[in-house]
């Protein structure tokens, strides 16, 4: 009962409060103050009583000056209700307004806290709750330095600093500690004022860049192996370069003189001594003297192959249509059949980008490889021409209608000592066509060839535009 009472009073009051006000007060005092006066003019009017008026006005003003009074009252009375009411509806509006904004920063996945100017925490969002394993309500008023260890709180204390030193926003990473291990955040801290422009706390909003960091961590340290793996490789790469030098010296010196001794001995054997021979040792000695020479054939062309992947190109810009024109007339002078026909079309204005010496020999491969195929063609042809690429690029070409190849072993073209015909047929050592395929490749372009069985074949490569006449990088010659 009794709290029924002190419910009920207090409710009185608070619907008295605005009627208590002081000028509601001031105006019931002068209310109080005319009632007064207003009955001792009334008693004073009986003869017997000794009483007089306070304000010695007539009746009916001091009636008038209460009403007005009263009215002033009521009005005053209705403006303290209105800016009681305005402020209850500001002060409601006030909190919906910060549990949206607590609601916002609740949904976000990054850590969001406020701590005043000494330290203390004012807020943390959800996030900072599941992490750290604290209650909001818990960890108001405590510091970095009653949640975490020294050095970590005193880390996180001088940005908070430097946050409110500087007065502006600041971005650091910042480490905590985690039960899987320490994780970094990249965190942004800025300075919170007052409406004076006074700063009162520091707000934080930190993101979690662990696995980025560990993916950082992780890519270092494989460059690291890589490029010690690199540095081995080229190690073993330049001491193999020095035995291919070493074996290439001994081809060119230590192997040709005897091999110049073996055909010089054979060549004499036939010259002063056939008369001791039969058919058959002068057809031995013959075919020593061949092999000798298609062996020599075979060393110069090792070592061209070994000077086309090991020399640097050097950049020029070359005419492709003067080497093939070059070239064509000196196979014509050498050609051993006089009456051979053959149909030969160059195209004109051929200009490429590369080092000249080693595409002159790549193109020289190219056509001595068509004439050879033509030669058994009563009525042949052997173009060397450009073309454009659907990709808008050239490409030059060496076309004829000789022998062809079998399309299901084009890959063995470009590779030493891979013949799709046999010696009988056609001679050679099996090492031009992988010589032009090392030259394409260390020019950084593409080679590839078309070819039918006794319909021809045609050979195309493409260079790559070199405005800044460096080094490209090598691709597979033989790719499609």
């Amino acid at each position: 009962m009794r709290q029924q009472h002190r419910r009920g009073a207090a409710g009185l009051a608070d619907r008295l409060r605005p009627v208590l006000s002081p000028a509601a007060l001031a105006w019931g005092a002068a209310i109080v103050l005319c009632l007064l006066d207003l009955s001792l003019a009334v008693t004073a009017s009986d003869a017997d009583s000794g009483n007089s008026p306070i304000l010695a006005l007539p009746p009916l003003v001091e009636v008038l000056l209460l009403g007005a009074i009263g009215l002033a009252a009521l009005a005053s009375a209705a403006r303290s209700r209105m800016a009681l009411l305005r402020s209850e509806t500001a002060r409601l509006r006030s909190d919906e307004t910060a549990q949206r904004l607590l609601q916002a920063i609740d949904a976000t996945s990054a850590v969001i806290y406020m701590r005043d100017r000494d330290g203390k925490y004012l807020l943390v969002n959800r996030r900072y709750e599941e992490l750290f394993g604290v209650r909001r309500r818990e960890i108001m008023g405590l510091t970095d330095h009653d949640l975490f260890a020294p050095e970590v709180a005193d880390a996180f204390r001088a940005n908070d600093l430097k946050a409110l030193k500087q007065g502006s926003a600041i971005q650091t990473e910042e480490v905590a500690p985690h039960a899987d291990g320490p994780h970094t955040y990249i965190t942004v801290k800025y300075p919170l004022t007052d409406a004076a422009g006074r700063q009162y706390a520091v707000c934080g909003i930190s993101t979690d860049i662990t696995d980025l960091k560990r993916a950082e961590e992780e890519a270092r340290r494989l460059n690291s192996g890589l490029e010690a793996r690199v540095r081995e490789r080229t190690a073993e790469l330049e001491a193999s370069t020095r035995e291919l030098d070493a074996f290439a010296y001994s081809v060119s010196h230590d192997l040709r003189a005897p091999l110049r001794a073996v055909a010089g001995f054979s060549e004499l054997l036939l010259e002063e001594h056939a008369d001791a021979l039969d058919a058959t040792g002068r057809d031995y000695l013959d075919r020593v003297i061949s092999a000798t020479a298609r062996m020599s054939r075979l060393i110069d062309d090792l070592l061209t192959l070994s000077r086309a992947t090991r020399s640097e190109p050097v950049w020029r810009q070359v005419d492709l249509t003067a080497i093939a024109h070059r070239v064509l007339a000196d196979l014509e002078a050498t050609d051993p059949d006089p009456d051979r026909r053959t149909q030969i079309v160059v195209d004109e204005a051929m200009t490429a980008t590369g080092d000249p010496a080693l595409l002159e020999l790549a193109l020289q491969n190219l056509i001595a490889n068509a004439w050879k195929f033509t030669a058994k063609q009563d009525k042949a042809l052997i173009h060397v021409g450009s073309q454009p690429m659907p990709d808008g690029r050239c490409a030059f070409f060496v076309r004829d209608t000789g022998a062809g190849f079998d399309m299901r072993y084009a890959d063995k073209l470009f590779v030493p000592f891979q013949r799709l015909h046999s010696r009988e047929e056609f001679a050679g050592s099996g090492i031009g066509l992988a010589i032009v395929g090392r030259i394409i490749a260390r020019h950084g372009g593409r080679i590839w060839a078309e070819g039918h069985p006794e319909r021809g074949a045609v050979f195309r490569f493409m260079l790559p535009d070199r405005d800044d006449q460096g080094p490209g990088p090598a691709r597979d010659a033989g790719a499609p």
